[in-house]
């Protein structure tokens, strides 16, 4: 067979990425915009290999019950799959279903690639002042659009690097997506950035082609409870508009748990810090005196953080790449260092690479009392894991999934190591 044939599928499972998985004349083949359950009539896109083929859905034949009209109207089944925009993969999946497929995922995760087993659970973000919408939109505070040379103005279409002219935005909060329609008009080539910050005022930060941002960036405030962050308005913050609160409350529970109270004595580090969110929750964790010390590479965001944790007289933040960094500690630190850590908490929140063996073999050499990893990929999640159980860290508890990016295939995860 060839591009461009059309077959019909029998859909079976799900893989990492937002795609399913169903099976050829014994091939694997990889088909977005269906889920399990279902019989599709698909196009053929790529027949490359000769272990997996990719195709795109054309036609739903048999509809799982799990089923909903497309949240996102550009999304649909009953666009061109060439113009169907990305970054809402989910969105014809039932809530409550998404976040079963969601745990589906990490779980065979962690079983494949970890080469373990443990209990996983995923739940929608949480604020009793604020819920959830009932469709799970609404909830993007920060949005990417692209500007091509023709002037469009859009999100890419699914898996390319194409414009996509859209009516709406449904996945963004109100005014993020009443702030489109006014950046429309005359938008150079490039990427247009808006932001909507804990003060509800939507910031359009253009980043035209070739060309660099001038001048200091705004620095704006996200509030998470009674406390609030000073970040760049274009700098690295949670997209969702619960998100930082729902992580952090469950970082605070899960640590509570394992470990009970932190010691007031020991030495914490928050690593890939950010502006300090997880070394603000450590400090309320072990009180005014808590010693934390939080690592970012990103020098704008490590500024930032050494004003969010003030009022911790311990706290300190550093600017420094996290290998280097704990390389350097099991180097150079006094012995009364190395013994604080030993009774203190390393939590780490990687980028979507996840930390790597290095760093993981480096944590664990420091024989912190608990590890706390916050994780926004499964399959780097589990490979993590791997290593920290070779080395003695496990997570006896299991994993914490939350529902940050609903209706996409996104999940954040949390999960304690004890050794």
């Amino acid at each position: 067979m060839h591009d461009g044939d059309l077959i019909e599928l029998d859909i079976t499972g799900i893989a990492h990425g937002g795609v399913f998985v169903a099976r050829h004349e014994g091939r694997v083949v990889f088909v977005p915009d269906t889920l399990p359950g279902e019989r599709i009539r698909a196009r053929l896109t790529d027949t490359r290999k000769k272990s997996f083929w990719r195709a795109d859905t054309v036609e739903v034949l048999q509809a799982a019950p799990e089923r909903r009209p497309h949240v996102w109207g550009a999304a649909g089944i009953d666009v061109d799959p060439g113009e169907r925009v990305g970054g809402a993969e989910f969105g014809h999946i039932a809530l409550a279903h998404q976040r079963a497929l969601k745990e589906r995922v990490i779980r065979e995760a962690v079983e494949r690639v970890g080469r373990l087993e443990l209990p996983v659970d995923v739940r929608a973000a949480g604020d009793p002042e604020r819920p959830e919408t009932a469709d799970g939109t609404g909830w993007r505070t920060r949005v990417s659009l692209h500007v091509d040379a023709d002037g469009r103005v859009g999100p890419y279409a699914a898996r390319t690097h194409r414009v996509v002219e859209t009516a709406d935005l449904p996945l963004a909060t109100e005014a993020v997506e009443r702030a489109v329609a006014e950046v429309r008009s005359g938008a150079q080539p490039g990427r247009i950035d808006l932001v909507q910050p804990a003060d509800g005022r939507v910031r359009v930060l253009p980043r035209l082609d070739g060309s660099r941002a001038s001048g200091r960036p705004e620095v704006v405030g996200e509030r998470v409870g009674d406390r609030v962050f000073r970040v760049d308005a274009g700098g690295f913050w949670q997209v969702h508009r619960l998100a930082a609160h729902t992580l952090t409350s469950l970082v605070s529970t899960e640590l509570t748990a394992s470990v009970g109270a932190l010691d007031p004595e020991a030495l914490h580090l928050d690593l890939y810090g950010g502006v300090g969110l997880f070394a603000a929750t450590l400090g309320e964790l072990g009180g005014s005196a808590t010693r934390v010390v939080s690592v970012e590479s990103d020098p704008r965001a490590t500024e930032h953080a050494g004003e969010n944790l003030a009022e911790w007289v311990g706290a300190r933040a550093e600017t420094a790449r996290v290998d280097r960094f704990i390389g350097r500690f099991a180097a150079d630190a006094s012995a009364r260092d190395r013994e604080r850590l030993a009774r203190g908490v390393v939590l780490l929140d990687p980028p979507r690479a996840g930390a790597g063996a290095q760093v993981a073999e480096g944590i664990a050499a420091l024989s912190p009392t608990a590890v706390v990893y916050v994780a926004c990929d499964p399959v780097a999640l589990a490979r993590d894991l791997a290593t920290f159980a070779d080395l003695g860290y496990r997570a006896h508890e299991g994993i914490r999934g939350v529902d940050l990016f609903p209706n996409s295939h996104h999940v954040e995860a949390v999960t304690v190591l004890r050794r």
